[in-house]
């Protein structure tokens, strides 16, 4: 098939690009570059069967152009920054919602009849059932959330109206080699800066489902070819959890520093719109044979390590910088 990917340079999008190059599919990667990097894409670019086309998903016409011809897309391309809503109250409705609809318009215009949207457990605000199944009728806590689970139900309107199929993932936070934004970044940073004390958000006690990419990735690939349905609203996270406290001294550990001081900042969320518990029902996935491998240490300690050898990464949210 001739796949179309959107924000296919990130750090899962990247992950995803190169599994379908393993499937012997043809891949055109549409992404705006402002959290993605070319050289994610380094050995598959060389391979002759993925294009890169550098475009951001609000310009309807560039979109419309680099997706035609496409059998099935990956639509990853997003905000990603769950904080970011309050200080900007429209970059989660630009990114997240009208690049969506205009995602699903290019769709419609040249008949591609399946779509495979990356959603977020944000979209459960802080629920009261653990683990939380997929029918769980949420009270929204952030934009981000809400913008995701309004372009969750744009998408099932699409589907509903022009026979396309869909498959929604929510996803727990993603670790694992090219992770290039998220807690363990952030505290690898915050280390450097001050190795003898490290900040956390709220107070450390927050209980959080982490998955390995290539677990991740493993799951979207074992829900396409094994759930049947029209239209497929799917957890996709851990069995297990940690608390942040376990994670920064995990950090630490690796970075291999001694007498490292907590500063809380207090409360029980990081963040207005942080949900102090997030762990996922993964029974249905579990039903298409999927079950996580990698356990949450184990990603990220080499989260950790793979950061470390590629400072570059650290550094480029401040400088600019493109890659290595």
């Amino acid at each position: 098939m001739k796949v179309f990917v959107t924000g296919g340079a990130g750090f899962i999008g990247s992950h995803i690009v190169d599994e379908l190059i393993f499937r012997n599919h043809e891949v055109v990667v549409y992404d705006n570059l402002s959290t993605g990097y070319e050289c994610h894409m380094t050995s598959v670019l060389s391979s002759g069967r993925v294009r890169l086309v550098v475009g951001d998903i609000l310009d309807y016409g560039n979109l419309s152009r680099a997706m035609e011809g496409s059998d099935l897309v990956f639509h990853l391309a997003a905000n990603a920054d769950v904080r970011g809503g309050k200080s900007n109250t429209k970059v989660d409705l630009q990114q997240n919602i009208i690049g969506t609809h205009n995602v699903l318009e290019c769709l419609r215009l040249h008949g591609i009849g399946e779509i495979v949207f990356t959603s977020s457990a944000t979209v459960y605000g802080e629920p009261e059932i653990f683990p939380t199944p997929e029918t769980y009728a949420p009270l929204q806590t952030s934009l981000y959330g809400a913008s995701k689970l309004a372009a969750e139900s744009i998408i099932q309107a699409y589907c509903e109206y022009f026979g396309i199929r869909s498959f929604m993932f929510r996803f727990v936070s993603w670790i694992g080699e090219r992770y290039s934004h998220g807690v363990v970044f952030d505290f690898i940073n915050k280390l450097r800066q001050k190795p003898c004390e490290l900040e956390i958000l709220g107070d450390g006690n927050q209980r959080k489902s982490y998955l390995h990419v290539e677990d991740g990735v493993r799951g979207i690939f074992l829900a396409l070819e094994n759930i049947q349905e029209s239209k497929n609203v799917i957890n996709l996270g851990h069995e297990d959890f940690m608390n942040v406290k376990r994670l920064a001294s995990i950090v630490i550990e690796e970075m291999g520093l001694k007498d490292v001081r907590f500063r809380y900042t207090g409360g029980q969320r990081g963040w207005l719109g942080d949900s102090p518990f997030v762990h996922l029902d993964i029974t249905k996935i579990r039903s298409a044979g999927f079950r996580p491998l990698v356990p949450i240490e184990d990603g990220i300690r080499r989260t950790v390590r793979y950061l470390l050898a590629n400072e570059w990464l650290l550094g480029s949210r401040l400088t600019g910088s493109t890659g290595p």
